[in-house]
């Protein structure tokens, strides 16, 4: 219709034109004429003729280089409409595969995408579905093909290939390849969330907690996670790291990664406690005799206490007065007492030490308490009531594990 009209408008004002001029010459007696020549030929004619066919003339030479101009445009445009119809197909298989992707016709869905990724106008999009349609069917080598052609086609979207890269060989546990394709990302943006947050998820996987000390801060700022779970990470963390150094049993390495500690998490429940644990089993528990007397103050724990037993002073003496101080605060404590029944066998109070031993049976009975007891009566003696308490010991433990099995099973 619209091509009919830029032929037929012109048409008209040529018409139009002819007999206006035509009218306009005839109003004249003597209209004039034209003589044309051109070598021995001549031509003459009225003037209203000659303006008529002028007219007629320019609207055949107007519709003639229309018509030449449409043609010499022709191959342009089929070009571009067959393009057109590639892009339009493109379209509908990126959401056909998209469909295919979510309903897990995996297979399906890869061959739609990479069929029609080349005329599309978002190809990224089609080889990042591919790769995980490829990953889901478990064709590693053909995701790691399309991922490689996505990048090809990143044109700036390279933290996007990246985050799929990752996120794929994540779920694949190929922890390694996250790691190093996730930190050249952060090179590129070092507070991008998405990128911060799946290092946080890799290296927790693999155990990485040196990584984690230097990542904490970035998740801290760009405030990847809550507070509460900052904190909890923060002490998971910390406390992995000193394990680590407890395994080397080396006090100055265990003293160093304990000085790196931040200060609110040393204060944390049970996180000082294997710092004192590590340096007591590396054979330094008098390094950290003082500093665990001010954590049993400032925070009264059971599990400090048994460390606190369990340090080779050089002043058994003073260790041990230093303990019976606490008795004032806490003279029912069960712990405290045989902990000071430990204290005064390494002394060689006996008698002392007995008396601390069953009071604190008679508080609470445990198997630590019947064993330093029967060590004690074995020291002075009295094999028959070491027989004894070593025979309590071990019926308390079994009942023990008996209840416990009772419990895993009841859950």
């Amino acid at each position: 219709m619209k091509k009919l009209l830029s032929f037929l408008l012109p048409l008209l004002v040529a018409i139009a034109v002819a007999f206006a001029v035509h009218g306009w010459l005839s109003q004249y007696d003597n209209p004039g004429y034209v003589l044309i020549g051109f070598g021995h030929w001549s031509m003459e004619t009225s003037l209203v003729f000659f303006a008529v066919a002028l007219v007629v003339a320019f609207f055949v030479f107007y519709v003639f280089f229309r018509f030449l101009g449409g043609l010499m445009r022709l191959p342009g445009k089929i070009i571009e409409k067959r393009k057109k119809i590639k892009f339009d197909r493109s379209q509908d298989a990126l959401v056909a595969g998209l469909v295919d992707s979510a309903e897990g016709n995996w297979e399906r869905a890869e061959q739609t995408l990479i069929k029609h990724a080349a005329n599309s106008g978002a190809p990224l999009l089609h080889y990042l579905t591919a790769a995980k349609a490829a990953q889901s069917r478990g064709a590693v080598e053909q995701r790691d093909e399309y991922l490689k052609k996505a990048a090809e086609k990143a044109g700036g979207s390279d933290i996007a290939v990246g985050l799929t890269q990752a996120e794929l060989y994540l779920s694949d546990e190929q922890f390694d390849q996250a790691l190093q394709t996730l930190n050249k990302l952060h090179s590129i943006n070092p507070d991008h969330a998405s990128v911060l947050k799946m290092m946080h998820q890799a290296y927790r996987r693999v155990g990485d907690w040196d990584g984690l000390s230097k990542l904490i801060p970035s998740l801290h700022k760009n405030k990847i996670l809550m507070e509460a779970e900052v904190k909890l990470l923060e002490t998971e963390t910390y406390s992995n790291l000193l394990r680590r150094e407890a395994e080397q049993k080396d006090a100055d390495a265990i003293q160093a990664c304990w000085e790196k500690v931040p200060e609110h998490i040393k204060l944390a429940p049970g996180v000082n406690a294997i710092y004192f644990a590590a340096m007591i089993e590396a054979g330094a528990g008098d390094r950290i005799e003082n500093e665990l007397v001010d954590a049993i103050v400032k925070n009264w724990d059971p599990t400090l206490l048994v460390l606190y037993g369990n340090i080779d002073s050089q002043d058994p003496e003073k260790q041990l007065q230093t303990a019976e101080k606490w008795l004032a605060v806490h003279p029912s404590d069960a712990v405290l007492l045989r902990m000071l029944g430990k204290l005064c066998l390494k002394s060689g109070q006996m008698e002392k030490a007995e008396q601390y031993l069953k009071k604190s049976l008679s508080i609470e009975p445990t198997v630590a308490a019947y064993q330093i007891l029967g060590e004690l009566l074995l020291q002075k003696g009295e094999p028959e009531a070491a027989s004894e308490a070593y025979k309590n010991g071990l019926e308390l433990a079994s009942s023990e594990v008996v209840t416990q099995a009772e419990n895993i099973v009841g859950v």
